[in-house]
């Protein structure tokens, strides 16, 4: 499923990070990579705040939706 749909503060396991390459290389630079874990830590309007090796991360509900836990 999409990062989307996941619940705020539940760990999750990143199976497969999807897009273009060019995304798919900016979000892996973020950290968002295969086996990585990432926690939902609040949602607004669809754009995402999530903690991803040690770090805040803030991203758009599209980019989102390419990475699948």
């Amino acid at each position: 499923m999409p990062l989307t749909m996941a619940k705020t503060g539940e760990c999750n396991l990143i199976k497969r990070v999807g897009g273009k390459e060019e995304i798919r290389h900016f979000l892996e630079n973020l950290g968002f990579v295969v086996g990585g874990t990432v926690t939902v830590v609040s949602e607004n309007s669809g754009n995402m705040i999530v903690n991803i090796k040690d770090s805040r991360v803030a991203i758009s509900r599209e980019m989102a939706n390419k990475i699948l836990i």
